[in-house]
């Protein structure tokens, strides 16, 4: 029988594949829906309205995903259930036929996208606030290496051209098909792999998996029966498997090993959203989180234009492009990682929109009216990019993991399905900004400037509040739940 370290872990491993996933998906569907919508003679809006589809509607199912997983702890079967509308979703893209059956596509696949929150509700529950930000930062790092894989599926999806029945299999539809499959697939791995472990303030105080320094960051949480054994044992988890059973079975209730909670008190019963998401260190981090998603996603529309217009790059040069500043963030992720261990998440978060600041500043000198030659120009491009990325991973893993800590753990489900939806309103609003200012950067990245300063500003007024608040809901927790 499996302990609490294996099912947590395997269940982590389970979470990183889903992200893949949806890194891949992204990157796989991206290059061809353009083509593809002028194949079903859609007219050149469709593109914006296909790519904020699937935003809007994980925008909207995130809160709603995140409520049930706290109100039951069923992640495993929101998962489960999620999913289903990823597959309809990319399968109804495979069959193609007409536009609208596209765009409807895209805002059905983006359903199962809103399980995202309760995920992120799940490692709340299931880990300690010091690994917390590391966390993050692997799951966030193994969305951005589907994006970086994701391409070389295309290179095979493109050779495509057959028919599967009444359907036609070309380079545009396949990548439907491919990722209807992949989600087939995961559904499997799910059911397997993923466990719905007890959270960790399911557990009486003097249960707790112990919360001293662990030699690293991969070092999994020490399980429940070490913390009893390990006045008699001094080795990691050295119990037979026994014990292990036995002391489990005193601590547990007699229920399955995935039972989702111990506590049954409904966490809404005393829940405000005013109170919870109007408090100055909260504003101050969904503001972080939008102005930051706004500025990339904003980037990213500006980046093909520009480099076309000016270096003259097409597809190829493109992708590689995109390869380069995925391997960037990828290490930007791990750099993180690492960081967390000792630095605060208020001062990694300080870092990390101190470099986008530097960052805009650059673009705005340098990108806005490029000159000096090509060779200069790119130059100049380059490191505007670079410090653009640098910043990016600082703020993510930061902004998540100190959220996850201001808000009530009871709650996280919702809560986080509050944060993306905020991020979802970004990702769908930087496009539309950028997409009409192509050609007037000096107002596209003025704006961005503001923003940045904004934000600068609320976190230096709102610093000292943007820290775990002391742990006062254990005692009562125990008292409660047994």
């Amino acid at each position: 029988m499996m302990d609490y370290r294996q099912k947590r872990k395997l269940s982590f491993l389970t979470i990183g594949l889903i992200f893949l996933l949806s890194g891949v998906e992204y990157a796989v569907i991206l290059p061809t829906i353009w083509r593809y919508l002028q194949l079903l003679e859609a007219p050149p809006y469709f593109l914006g309205l296909g790519l904020s589809a699937f935003s809007f509607s994980a925008l909207v199912s995130g809160p709603v995903f995140g409520h049930w997983s706290d109100k039951t702890r069923a992640t495993k079967t929101i998962i489960l259930f999620s999913n289903v509308f990823e597959i309809v979703g990319n399968f109804m893209y495979f069959m193609g036929y007409s536009k609208w059956l596209l765009l409807s596509s895209r805002l059905v696949a983006g359903i199962g996208a809103g399980a995202g929150s309760s995920i992120f509700g799940f490692l709340t529950r299931t880990t300690l606030p010091d690994e917390r930000a590391g966390v993050f930062a692997a799951v966030m790092a193994c969305r951005q290496a589907g994006l970086l894989i994701g391409p070389a599926f295309n290179i095979f999806l493109r050779l495509c051209d057959f028919k599967l029945g009444p359907f036609v299999v070309n380079k545009y539809t396949s990548p439907g098909l491919f990722m209807c499959g992949m989600w087939v697939l995961m559904q499997f791995a799910v059911m397997v792999l993923y466990w719905d472990i007890p959270p960790l303030d399911s557990f009486p105080e003097q249960h707790m998996p112990l919360r001293e320094v662990r030699g690293g960051e991969d070092e999994p949480l020490m399980s429940l029966e070490d913390e009893r054994m390990a006045a008699a044992e001094d080795s990691y988890g050295s119990v037979s498997p026994e014990q292990t059973e036995t002391q489990l079975s005193s601590e547990l209730p007699p229920s399955p090993p995935d039972s989702p909670s111990l506590d049954t008190s409904d966490p809404f019963e005393n829940f405000s959203a005013s109170q919870e998401f109007l408090r100055e260190e909260v504003v101050v981090l969904l503001t972080a989180q939008f102005i930051t998603l706004f500025n990339q996603t904003a980037l990213e529309t500006m980046v093909t234009p520009l480099t076309q217009k000016y270096f003259g790059l097409g597809e190829l040069g493109n992708s590689v492009m995109y390869s380069l500043c995925g391997v960037e963030v990828i290490a930007g992720f791990f750099l993180v990682r690492w960081l967390s261990r000792v630095l605060e998440d208020r001062v990694v978060l300080a870092v990390g929109l101190l470099i986008c600041s530097v960052a805009c500043v650059w673009c705005l000198i340098f990108l806005a009216n490029p000159q000096g030659g090509f060779a200069f120009e790119l130059i100049e491009f380059i490191i505007g990019v670079f410090l653009q990325l640098l910043g990016l991973p600082f703020v993510a893993v930061s902004q998540v993991s100190l959220f996850s800590k201001v808000t009530a753990e009871k709650t996280q489900g919702f809560s986080q399905g509050v944060r993306r939806s905020v991020g979802g309103l970004a990702t769908i609003l930087g496009p539309l900004w950028a997409g009409g200012l192509i050609g007037n950067l000096y107002v596209m990245l003025g704006m961005m400037m503001l923003l940045l300063t904004l934000i600068m500003i609320m976190m230096v007024l709102s610093y000292e509040k943007l820290v775990e608040p002391p742990r006062v809901e254990h005692a009562e927790d125990s008292e409660n739940g047994g």
